[in-house]
């Protein structure tokens, strides 16, 4: 049921995949029988995923959440397990580090996020944790991304903080 949900927007949103044929994708994901179950995660937390194409250095394919905005099922959420922790007041449920691991995905880095809007305009009204370098992540902090006029951008803020327009998008190599 799921390849056949991602067979339907894989022929639905071409532009994010121009030299991708079905079959080989379906090939690889019928050789993946553990991906498509992380997938159906994702499509149940929102994160509508499809392919946009193959990662460079290891010639898979990278399924990522491709819905319009921040996946609704992933938001009002902290950056990481020690910021959760760390917040003594009104924290949230929860972590996107955590909710990537539930769910089996990584959080989107930000060559990815870049890439995926280089195919679309995405989160433009909410915004994406993406992976935050641990020389910022040591000091407090945490990147996210957001697009706003025709511009695609990289802010900061303390990883503990959260916000209902705040999630994250994440991504499998199959």
């Amino acid at each position: 049921m799921m390849v056949e949900l991602l067979k339907e927007r894989f022929q639905e949103h071409m532009e994010l995949h121009k030299d991708l044929k079905w079959d080989e994708v379906e090939r690889r994901l019928r050789e993946a029988p553990d991906a498509i179950l992380v997938l159906q995660k994702m499509e149940e937390s929102g994160g509508e995923p499809d392919t946009i194409g193959y990662d460079i250095n290891t010639g898979k394919l990278i399924f990522c959440d491709c819905v319009k905005e921040s996946p609704a099922g992933r938001r009002s959420l902290c950056y990481d397990e020690k910021a959760l922790h760390g917040r003594k007041k009104n924290p949230p449920l929860g972590s996107a580090e955590w909710n990537a691991k539930e769910i089996g995905i990584s959080i989107m880095t930000e060559e990815i996020y870049r890439r995926l809007q280089s195919l679309g305009s995405f989160d433009l009204k909410t915004s994406s944790w993406i992976i935050t370098p641990d020389d910022i992540r040591n000091k407090g902090g945490a990147l996210f991304c957001e697009r706003r006029y025709d511009t695609v951008f990289v802010f900061h803020n303390g990883a503990d903080s959260y916000y209902s327009s705040r999630g994250f998008r994440g991504y499998i190599l199959i």
